[in-house]
């Protein structure tokens, strides 16, 4: 007759199972809430944070890995649970009155078309139905005004609130249109803080199910200052298939981790150039390493965008090609990662107490 498993023999199995942010093993975390052994079959407890779901998957895969080896172990049963907060809980940042889903767009370094990705996004999302804000974080380099095509200059309603201007159906803030031309700013950490502060607080956005934040390429102060004075549910990171690229977005991905912020995956843009003559795909700056990326680090994959010149003109000329509607080319794979960015956040909410999100079918 077999012998039944123990808990010992389990626990000392799960301890070959590392949790793929803290890279410990999920006995010295204490995630491990309760294992019961019945015959063959064994049942897990493991604690999670309900906004790292996207964690689940790979741990349980290494969970089966590690004490499907154990001899006499026929079934594993597997149930994570949502820890209550504790003493040293720290409270919910708040969240902007009437924003529903507030989502960063980020990159690890400039030039992987982070704001062309962050415009087509919000007018894609705005054309799936839902309603939408873009704020133009990247106060040093605002260049949604352009890709928008507008110059137009908000309208102070008081001292204390703006009225963003509309383009494409979309509510806009952006430094650029606040400070027209080629001057620069030149500008501390403190200052930026506090325009990031009055485009949060001090803008008239209303209902929006989503409010688009373009980011400045790194981990710099607008990060830091927009994550810790607002909630936000997760981060879209950008990049492009080049090594140099991807060793930048590792220190994004590690600096939203660090900050307790959710990725909701990568995308990949300038991912492969379809040749017109030949239909083949070239791949200019290489191809794939994005989703290899992803898998390593236990996120999302969002989608890979191409490289298309009608992307390009369209942002110079202020005509986005998602304004241009889904057919428009190159404009379904933009579409597409809208649609994985819905689904990724819908994902989120169904599985905290976050507010609900537009479903885009």
């Amino acid at each position: 007759m077999p012998t039944e498993p123990t808990e010992a023999a389990i626990n000392d199995a799960l301890r070959g199972v590392i949790d793929p942010v803290q890279h410990k093993d999920i006995v010295s975390l204490g995630m491990v809430r309760g294992v019961q052994v019945h015959d063959a079959s064994v049942s897990l407890s493991i604690a999670i944070a309900a906004n790292a779901i996207a964690l689940r998957d790979p741990i349980e895969k290494q969970i089966h890995a590690a004490v499907g080896k154990i001899p006499g172990v026929s079934s594993i049963n597997v149930k994570f649970e949502s820890p209550a907060a504790g003493p040293g809980h720290q409270p919910e940042k708040p969240s902007i009155p009437g924003v529903k889903n507030l989502i960063a767009v980020a990159s690890g370094k400039g030039g992987v078309g982070k704001t062309t990705v962050a415009v087509n996004l919000a007018i894609a999302l705005k054309n799936l139905g839902a309603t939408v804000g873009l704020l133009d974080g990247d106060v040093y380099g605002p260049n949604v005004p352009v890709m928008l095509g507008t110059t137009e200059q908000p309208k102070m309603l008081d001292e204390r609130t703006i009225i963003p201007i509309q383009a494409y159906g979309v509510k806009t803030i952006s430094m650029g249109l606040l400070n027209p031309g080629d001057k620069p700013l030149v500008w501390r950490g403190p200052m930026l803080h506090s325009v990031i502060q009055q485009f949060l607080r001090s803008v008239r956005w209303g209902q929006l199910d989503y409010l688009i934040v373009d980011l400045p390429p790194g981990t710099g102060d607008v990060q830091l200052s927009l994550i810790q004075s607002v909630s936000v549910n997760g981060a879209v990171v950008v990049t492009t298939p080049s090594t140099v690229a991807l060793a930048d977005v590792r220190k994004a991905i590690e600096m939203f981790r660090q900050v307790h912020v959710e990725i909701l995956g990568i995308v990949e843009n300038m991912s492969y150039f379809a040749c017109p003559h030949c239909n083949g795909k070239i791949d200019v700056f290489g191809h794939g390493e994005g989703e290899r990326l992803a898998k390593m680090f236990g996120v999302p994959f969002l989608g890979e965008i191409e490289i298309e010149p009608k992307i390009r003109i369209g942002g110079d000329s202020g005509r986005p090609v998602a304004s241009q509607g889904e057919d428009a080319s190159g404009a379904k794979s933009l579409y597409a990662v809208a649609r994985n960015v819905a689904a990724r956040v819908s994902e989120l909410n169904q599985a905290g107490p976050s507010a609900p999100v537009v479903q885009i079918l």
